[in-house]
């Protein structure tokens, strides 16, 4: 957890340090509306660049992973930069909305206008220029858009499978926002470290957006497969189900994880992988309890012969280490990476001693002695 805190810390601090080498938090002279303009700017940098890195790490590069310890560790970074990407957003869309309301209700006064710029523009910042009516209308829909989805996305009691069909429009309000973000920073920026930040993040971010809208996340690592047997433990609502995999898959380590997919409108269920990678026999075995709306109705949809689809694996979870002996524990369900790890020691059998303590309510015999 704090390898995340350290990461997300680093990444807000980077773009704020290249934002203050191109700008101030402290005009001359200070005011309220030459606040207003610095601020909207810094909110809208920061804002913009926190949905970019939400939006490359959605679509769950494989290079990203291991620095990050594992898919786990990035969804969380994922979620907790989305929650700060909408709060600069909020702060944004107040400072630049919230000021016209004031002035028109009279609480403030807008200052005269200056002195038009003699400045001769070029062509790009004439077009750009053009374009800022367009940028800020779409903009503000766009954001209303994304402050919707994302706090349906942070309610745990949405179901997963509207999750699913919602979550993945924040891409297009991901990439009209980022056109607003393109047209309304400053030129000036753009010759500077904050531009050059922003545009690679533009580009990852748009570039993410686009494969999320396509449909082609972690495509190059989905295997096809059907399901061999099934065996249900009803009295500790469990069901195993062993899928015979088509060829593609690279093989796996024990504490990894797949992304399993037996209905198309439920979409993918991320699930710990219970068995040990054999070349010979090349399936993954899937051990998933009755914990939610989709686990708990398992036991009626699957069928043995059934089409699946299986991404991964995932995950940086491993039992490397050099001692002489490990403890394992395992709760309830979270006895699956250490089957895993029990089915590869049975084929490569190792040196350590290993005291396994399983802690559950439910308990099956049947399950125990398989």
């Amino acid at each position: 957890m704090k390898y995340i805190q350290w990461t997300f810390w680093l990444f807000l601090l980077i773009l704020s340090a290249a934002w203050l080498l191109a700008d101030t938090l402290i005009p001359d002279p200070f005011t309220y509306f030459s606040f207003r303009t610095v601020f909207i700017q810094y909110t809208g940098i920061i804002g913009i660049g926190m949905m970019s890195a939400a939006m490359l790490l959605s679509v769950r590069p494989k290079w990203i992973e291991r620095p990050m310890n594992g898919l786990d560790k990035m969804y969380r970074l994922h979620k907790w930069i989305g929650i700060a990407g909408l709060v600069f957003s909020i702060l944004h869309w107040w400072w630049a909305k919230g000021t016209k309301w004031m002035v028109g209700w009279g609480w403030l006064s807008h200052p005269e206008p200056g002195a038009p710029s003699e400045k001769a523009l070029s062509q790009l910042e004439q077009w750009l220029q053009s374009q800022r009516g367009l940028a800020e209308s779409l903009g503000e829909w766009a954001f209303y858009a994304a402050v919707v989805l994302i706090a349906l996305a942070l309610i745990k009691s949405f179901p997963y499978h509207l999750f699913k069909k919602t979550h993945k429009w924040i891409a297009v309000a991901y990439l009209i926002l980022a056109y607003h973000s393109l047209v309304l920073t400053k030129t000036d920026y753009w010759t500077q470290p904050a531009g050059w930040i922003m545009a690679i993040l533009l580009l990852s971010g748009t570039a993410s957006a686009v494969l999320v809208l396509a449909g082609r996340v972690g495509r190059k690592r989905q295997v096809q497969g059907i399901i061999k047997s099934l065996t249900s433990y009803p009295r500790v609502r469990v069901i195993e189900g062993r899928i015979q995999l088509d060829s593609g898959w690279k093989g796996h380590l024990p504490g990894q994880f797949a992304f399993a997919t037996s209905k198309t409108t439920e979409g993918a269920h991320p699930y710990t992988i219970a068995s040990a990678w054999n070349l010979d026999e090349p399936g993954l075995t899937f051990i998933v309890k009755e914990l939610g709306n989709w686990t708990g109705r398992l036991h009626k949809w699957l069928k043995v012969g059934m089409p699946v689809s299986v991404e991964g694996p995932y995950g940086c979870f491993d039992f490397n280490d050099h001692l002489p002996r490990q403890i394992w524990v395992g709760a309830g369900i979270g006895i699956t990476p250490f089957i895993a790890k029990m089915k590869h020691l049975a084929q490569f059998p190792g040196q350590q001693a290993i005291d396994l303590f399983h802690v559950t309510k439910d308990y099956d015999q049947t399950a125990i002695d398989t």
